[in-house]
């Protein structure tokens, strides 16, 4: 690992983060309507997919800590493996038992999936150069996952329009190169992710899978220590419920505005292409964002911008005033993701890492389903325009928790401090010593974790 450069470490992260997610991508536009067509009620449909919501939630910090004690490349290689046989049991399952294996499956690989590769990019990267900014990469990565969902998007929309093929369905047609492409990342990760690891084999897995609890436990030490990890946690909070306004309102809106569902779902199907592609391009600008005002300014006033843009969709009439306000609130939201994984990335010591972000990754689960119930319930009552409304308020309430993030000695920098090692602290105890907030400055969006 030691042997790559910062610019090498760099480019093989972004060809894995683009093949993880490209298959995804192929998945999106067709899954549910998949289900239906064999046979699954829309209730139905909300229990499979809810058995991957609860077993991410049960695995999240379990797996966290066995890829922190393990080693990030074999929890990897298991999740892709898991995956691929989520993919291979979908293109035939064809009964609610199935699909809800299906899901579980889906569960196992995201909650497995959630933070290695990223973790790995951040570790490797501070091993080649202690003091380099790793905030470049993570905000490359954003743009990269936004391009391949929207590629992977428009693709499954072109193999549906070209199916059926013989026995194989219009809907099933765009699992199989999703299939095909995910054994291409199996691939990809035991070629391209270099990672030295003291110990291998069944007595290294033994010993890791009973150091995983007390990881877990350090991990939450840190957080109990630092009162930056802390806020940074608590924004991931506001932000989960928050997101309910653009990701399960804005299809009620848009039909709203246009006066048909129907029209409504037409114009969401390129929207989204659209929406992933701005997301994209907001993660391009994070560099120069951070650059020039540091990253806990920045992410404080992107808060701020995604609440007015939220606002914009509750009020702006007419669809086309509504989506221009969706595109721009996802364009906040691609630049706004590698903002905050990097700060939370600075704020954690490497082995600990990957367990901290799976932390970050459950506090969003809860929020976003007490979001989705609170603003149902409201919209239902009081109107979408105003459940969107109290929406942007929780998003932008969340600005001040970035705040603490900012160093000591300058305006919201992103940058190291000499000797800081690249995280930035002093080390307060042995091993699972707290990092605190230093002059430095960043990730990833998720599609679905």
């Amino acid at each position: 690992m030691s042997a790559l450069t910062v610019r090498r470490i760099r480019h093989r992260y972004l060809i894995l983060h683009a093949l993880r997610w490209l298959p995804s991508g192929l998945l999106i536009p067709v899954s549910i309507l998949l289900m239906q067509e064999r046979g699954l009620t829309l209730a139905q449909i909300g229990v499979a997919v809810s058995v991957q919501g609860l077993v991410v939630l049960a695995l999240e910090l379990p797996t966290g800590g066995f890829a922190d004690a393990l080693g990030s490349k074999p929890i990897l290689v298991a999740a892709s493996a898991v995956n691929l046989a989520s993919l291979a049991l979908f293109v035939v399952a064809d009964s609610f038992a199935l699909l809800a294996a299906v899901f579980a499956l889906q569960g196992v690989f995201r909650a497995l999936d959630s933070g290695p590769l990223e973790s790995w990019y951040v570790n490797a990267t501070l091993a080649a150069d202690p003091d380099a900014e790793y905030e470049r990469g993570l905000g490359h990565g954003g743009a990269v996952l936004g391009l391949v969902i929207a590629v992977g998007a428009l693709l499954s929309g072109g193999l549906v329009l070209l199916g059926p093929v013989g026995p194989v369905s219009a809907l099933t047609l765009p699992l199989l190169p999703a299939a095909a492409l995910q054994l291409v990342y199996l691939v990809a990760l035991l070629t391209l992710l270099s990672e030295a690891r003291a110990r291998r084999g069944a007595a290294a897995m033994l010993s890791s899978v009973r150091e995983a609890p007390r990881m877990v436990g350090q991990a939450f030490g840190l957080v109990r220590r630092s009162r930056v990890l802390l806020a940074l946690l608590a924004v991931e909070l506001f932000w989960g419920f928050g997101m309910m306004t653009f990701e399960g309102l804005l299809p009620v809106r848009l039909a709203e505005v246009a006066g048909d569902p129907d029209r409504a779902a037409a114009l969401l199907g390129p929207a989204g292409a659209m929406a992933w592609l701005a997301s994209a391009g907001g993660a391009a600008c994070v560099p120069l964002l951070s650059r020039r005002i540091g990253t806990a300014l920045a992410a404080a006033l992107l808060r701020i911008v995604q609440g007015v843009t939220v606002v914009g969709m509750g009020l702006l009439a007419g669809p086309v005033g509504v989506l221009v306000a969706y595109l721009g609130c996802y364009a906040v939201h691609g630049a706004a993701n590698p903002l905050h994984m990097g700060l939370l990335h600075r704020q954690v010591d490497g082995p600990y890492r990957t367990s901290v972000i799976s932390l970050n990754s459950m506090v969003a689960m809860p929020a976003a389903g007490l979001g989705g119930i609170a603003l149902g319930a409201l919209a239902d009552s009081a109107g979408v325009t105003t459940a969107m409304l109290a929406g942007a308020v929780v998003l932008a309430l969340a600005a001040p928790l970035y705040l603490p993030a900012r160093p000591a000695g300058g305006p919201g920098s992103g940058t190291a401090a000499p000797g800081a090692n690249g995280a930035g602290a002093e080390a307060a105890g042995a091993a699972g010593s707290e990092r605190r907030a230093s002059p430095v400055a960043n990730a990833s969006v998720e599609a679905g974790n």
